[in-house]
């Protein structure tokens, strides 16, 4: 008896130590929460003790007990968890509007702070998206220093970064674009973001300047939309319904869920518009979805997936004339023949991370994508099919060097893509008015294989605690091979051929100082550098011009950006020069017809400067002002087309100055609002100078009120006015454009007038 008492007791002694120690350490990784990107340095606080630690370099934490802690970083919402569970937590923290300087990025996929990057970089927060209607890019984009995009139409659209893009004559050249790691940039060297849905999206991060370093071809910078994610331990559906002027009506229905280690999260959008010009219907369907899974503490894998179908018909531009008298109107042609464009397209990606070590990890992302598009234009109708695939992986560790910390990357990114296009015959006049675009017989058919590759290293060199220095450079290779399958005749002579870039190995140097715990100083050299697309290398006799050469340019840059005033402050300024040589210049010889000629050099001097200040910030009141200038002069340095020499003469389709300034106020008993003003200076329309645009004033206004209708449904209505003050604007403009058949030059894009949205969104939470 007294055996088996002694028994018993050492059991449940034995049972009670084994069970203190399985419950004696909780452990973890910090994230965030859009990115993945790993958070260390993180305040993590017992509720009940107060007793504090903080996380690992790789992201990880251990505390010695379950309960309910309070997990802090500056940049970052704190957040607290309830750890209950004897389990490998996954923390996800969301960033902070108000602290953006303090945030962590990886614009050389090296996290660290953006108060101690070398680079100029913008965050748009998911905050500042929800500014607007989430409809247009454009108001989302423009109040980011040098950055500038004009929008036509909700299709037509034209993004510029310190004045790079500006002389493309449709859509966006010369600037690279990412969803997550998977290119929107073609093999060309164009980018579509305009037709992905805002509010898919929880941040943007725009990276100005060349950036070649890391990303390769791209001489005006890169642009990152990150794709929001659902949150883990969280299981919600919403949906929206918005409305407004011209007949937009736009509907989101998105369900998020997840568990201890797996996110799921899919999106669904329907947006229609009547248009206020004529021939401006805009019909648009998106489905996203994006997962996320932490396999064990050292693996992570991550799926995106996005569809947009798209119809929207062309209004086109207008001249002079009808641009101030009839603005509602449509170019003749583009109204007679109905033109219009209908696309598919669709994009995959996997990501896996893997931490090999707690000083070395991998990232690697497989990716495909595809385009499908039908475009009838007054001259022709355009069949296009585009697939392409790609991978883009890369190493990252930390190391010493002369017993200093270094922080290194190295990778690559390869892609590919097969383009095929076919023009035909539009018949439209054969046919009573009314009846719009009919196919007529083949005019070409053309096949385009287009790949490159770049291999590029990257290293943040810790000389002191307060000095880091950053080096990197990129290689890179771009081929074309062109396939002529229309049959050749004198009149259409065989165009097939191929052509290989010169190799191009761009440098990059930078260096960030912190004059204190939130304020730095940075300056950087970097090289760049844009591919010519097929189209610009044809001559009109079927020859490839081998001697046509790809824009290069060099960046530099000095900068400063932090918080004063008790962290009220936020600002960021830089003064930069963009020195451009080989300027590509597309030479119009037909209605659809251009040729490329390298025709110079181009200077970009500019000011850039960003100021937030917080007047207010407590639980959930805040008010907070922002204030954005760009000023920019940009000219032709040697600048000789043909016979014309435009030396001198200010760069074309670039502002002079942007200034934006605005208030946002969140109040705890929900209501919300902005206002936002926005001046744009005059724009050079043709390279003569001899005419230019006026400048204008928009003013914005969204204001809503959000409840908690109970403890798992919420409720969020809103109203806003775009345009209050009814201002007649060109919203985009075609440079040195061209009158055919005696008419006159078609330079102008009528901005929308005064124009109203409304709406409201409900969430639910189980």
């Amino acid at each position: 008896m007294f055996f088996s008492k002694k028994l018993i007791i050492t059991y449940i002694l034995i049972n009670s130590i084994l069970l203190g120690f399985s419950q004696s350490h909780v452990k973890g990784k910090i994230t965030d929460s859009s990115t993945g990107t790993i958070l260390s340095n993180v305040t993590i606080t017992n509720a009940s003790t107060q007793e504090s630690s903080i996380s690992q370099t790789n992201g990880t934490f251990k505390v010695p007990k379950f309960g309910e802690y309070l997990f802090k970083k500056e940049g970052y919402l704190s957040k607290a968890v309830n750890l209950k569970k004897n389990t490998f937590y996954i923390i996800q923290l969301e960033i902070n509007p108000f602290e953006l300087n303090e945030v962590i990025i990886e614009t050389n996929q090296i996290p660290k702070k953006l108060l101690n990057s070398s680079a100029s970089v913008s965050i748009i927060s998911s905050k500042d998206i929800k500014r607007s209607n989430n409809t247009d890019f454009a108001p989302v984009l423009n109040r980011v220093t040098g950055v500038f995009m004009q929008n036509g139409a909700l299709n037509t659209n034209r993004i510029t970064i310190r004045g790079i893009g500006s002389r493309n004559l449709f859509g966006t050249s010369k600037i690279r674009a990412y969803f997550n790691d998977i290119p929107l940039t073609n093999g060309s060297g164009e980018t579509t973001i305009e037709d992905f849905e805002l509010a898919s999206l929880s941040r943007i991060e725009i990276i100005k300047g060349a950036s070649s370093s890391i990303y390769g071809a791209g001489l005006g910078g890169v642009i990152h939309l990150r794709s929001q994610n659902a949150l883990l331990n969280q299981t919600d559906v919403g949906t929206e319904l918005s409305i407004g002027s011209f007949g937009l009506t736009k509907g989101i229905v998105q369900i998020n869920h997840g568990s201890d280690k797996n996110s799921f999260r899919a999106i669904y959008s329907n947006t229609h518009s009547d248009g206020y010009r004529e021939n401006n219907e805009y019909d648009r369907q998106t489905f996203t979805i994006s997962t996320n899974h932490y396999i064990n503490p050292s693996n992570e894998l991550t799926f995106l997936a996005s569809y947009v179908d798209l119809k929207a018909f062309i209004p086109s531009s207008l001249n002079e004339t009808n641009y101030l008298n009839s603005p509602k109107s449509a170019a003749f042609t583009w109204k007679a023949s109905r033109g219009f464009e209908d696309s598919n397209r669709g994009i995959f990606g996997v990501s896996w991370n893997h931490d090999f070590s707690q000083h070395i990890k991998q990232q690697t992302s497989i990716f495909s994508s595809f385009r499908e598009a039908y475009e009838p234009r007054p001259f022709n109708i355009l069949k296009e099919n585009t697939f392409a695939i790609g991978m883009r992986s890369r190493l990252l560790g930390t190391s010493k060097l002369l017993n200093k910390k270094i922080n290194w990357t190295v990778g690559g990114e390869f892609f590919k893509d097969t383009y095929k296009y076919q023009t035909f015959e539009n018949l439209y006049k054969d046919f009573p008015p009314g009846n719009g675009s009919v196919e007529g017989d083949q005019l070409s058919n053309f096949k385009e294989k287009r790949n490159y590759y770049n291999i590029f290293i990257d290293s943040n060199f810790s000389i002191t605690y307060t000095t880091l220095l950053s080096l990197g450079f990129n290689f890179n290779k771009t081929a074309y091979d062109l396939e002529d399958r229309f049959p050749s005749s004198p009149e259409n002579p065989d165009q097939s051929g191929n052509f290989k870039f010169k190799n191009m190995l761009s440098p990059k140097f930078g260096i960030s100082q912190l004059l204190s715990k939130d304020i730095s100083v940075f300056s950087s050299i970097s090289h760049g550098f844009s591919p010519i697309s097929l189209n610009e290398i044809l001559l009109p006799d079927g020859q490839i011009n081998t001697d046509i050469k790809p824009e290069t340019g060099w960046n530099f840059e000095i900068g400063t950006r932090g918080t004063i005033l008790n962290k009220k402050l936020q600002f960021d300024m830089s003064i930069y020069r963009l020195d451009i040589k080989n300027l590509l210049v597309s030479r119009r010889t037909a209605e659809d017809e251009f040729i490329g000629i390298n025709a110079g050099r181009t200077r970009h001097d500019g000011l850039e400067l960003a100021l937030n200040y917080t007047w207010f910030q407590k639980e959930s009141t805040s008010i907070n002002t922002f204030l954005n200038y760009s000023l920019n002069n940009f000219m032709f340095k040697d600048f000789i087309d043909d016979t014309n020499d435009f030396s001198g003469n200010d760069l074309t389709g670039v502002p002079s100055d942007v200034f934006n300034a605005g208030i946002d106020f969140n109040f705890a008993f929900g209501l919300y609002g902005n206002v936002n003003y926005q001046y744009v200076g005059s724009i050079p329309i043709t390279d003569s100078n001899s005419l230019y645009s006026d400048s204008y004033s928009l003013t914005n206004l969204k204001m809503g009120y959000q409840s908690n209708l109970s403890k798992s449904l919420k409720l969020n209505i809103f109203f806003g006015v775009n345009n209050i003050f009814n201002e007649h604007y060109a919203s985009q403009l075609l440079i040195n454009a061209s009158g055919f058949g005696g008419n006159a030059p078609r330079y102008y894009y009528p901005g929308n007038p005064i124009n109203y949205f409304s709406g409201f969104n409900l969430n639910y939470y189980f």
